[in-house]
């Protein structure tokens, strides 16, 4: 996935959801087996301390410790295949949360079974973080290293920024589609949910793809970007400008700047929807809708030219004015 450009990380709250799902599986560890209705059963007594030792293992694991044990055993990543850098807690948080919230609506129905109402909707929270995992977990699969089918190129020759390139993921499905242009990969490669930021990736993915000698590698940030005015005859983004707060005027505004006239400019974007509800519940609401982004881009001078949705995610092709 594109690289977080923020000044500020929001995806840094890694280390907060380790600490609650630690907690959680101790709790089921420690304090549910003595609870006289658990204990007096040997199959929930067992049950609750499998359960919670499968979530103190697994939030350890993806919480930085899958990080460490390729270092401590001497593997290492294979040079022979896409890698896009999503740690596995990214991959499957939701799924802790959900085996979670399910042992949590059996403890409640054990203990209070006149709340079973709660229960049952904390059964139903479980179901919605599963699918919601299911979602995050699509991200990593190379078949989904595609672009929508959209009038985006004028020519096969043209040169195309890729604005938040991270990994790669974007960088190849355009470099496929273009037969003697350029593609110039651009970011700043700090992304706090891509694994080392994503240069060393980005490198790696290239080669699997046999597309380095195509792209051209610049670091630098998308609201203060280093090129001259009309340079580019067309630009991708992928879920990054979704990331930039209240930079994302600035970031349109200078993308904009950077197109030739009549250069044209594809993002896709998380926008509130069933799929983001389901990943991120009540925050996916706080998401800009596409009325705002529209908005934004008309704003920055963009007109829309096509729309649509593609991987769960919503994309909109903008075009720089020609006069």
């Amino acid at each position: 996935m594109a690289a977080e450009h923020a000044n500020r990380n929001p995806h840094g709250h890694m280390w907060l959801m380790a600490v609650v799902g630690v907690a959680a599986g101790l709790a089921l560890m420690v304090f549910a087996p003595r609870l006289a209705v658990v204990s007096n059963s040997l199959l929930l007594f067992a049950g609750f301390h499998i359960v919670g030792g499968v979530v103190v293992l697994s939030t350890l694991y993806v919480s930085g410790l899958s990080n460490r044990l390729p270092r401590l055993t001497g593997a290492a990543r294979s040079a022979q295949a896409y890698d896009f850098g999503w740690g596995p807690g990214w991959m499957n948080g939701l799924a802790i949360a959900a085996l979670i919230t399910l042992a949590a609506a059996v403890l409640l129905q054990l203990t209070r079974p006149g709340a079973w109402p709660l229960a049952f909707a904390l059964v139903g929270l479980s179901a919605l973080l599963l699918v919601g995992n299911a979602v995050m977990g699509g991200f990593r699969r190379t078949d989904h290293v595609v672009l929508p089918m959209v009038d985006l190129l004028s020519s096969d020759h043209d040169l195309v920024l890729d604005a938040g390139c991270g990994s790669g993921r974007t960088t190849i499905a355009l470099a496929r589609a273009l037969k003697s242009g350029r593609v110039v990969a651009f970011d700043r490669f700090d992304a706090g949910y891509i694994d080392g930021g994503g240069r060393a990736l980005l490198d790696n993915n290239l080669k699997v793809a046999d597309l380095t000698g195509r792209v051209d590698i610049v670091s630098g940030d998308l609201t203060a970007m280093a090129f001259a005015d009309n340079h580019f005859d067309a630009a991708v983004s992928t879920h990054v400008y979704d990331h930039l707060g209240s930079g994302k005027a600035g970031a349109l505004s200078e993308t904009l700047r950077v197109l030739r006239p009549g250069g044209r400019f594809l993002m896709a974007v998380w926008v509130p929807g069933l799929a983001m509800f389901a990943v991120g519940n009540v925050l996916s609401l706080f998401l800009t809708s596409k009325a705002r982004w529209r908005a934004l881009a008309a704003n920055a001078g963009f007109q829309v030219i096509d729309e649509g949705m593609f991987n769960h995610t919503w994309f909109v092709l903008l075009e720089k004015p020609r006069a």
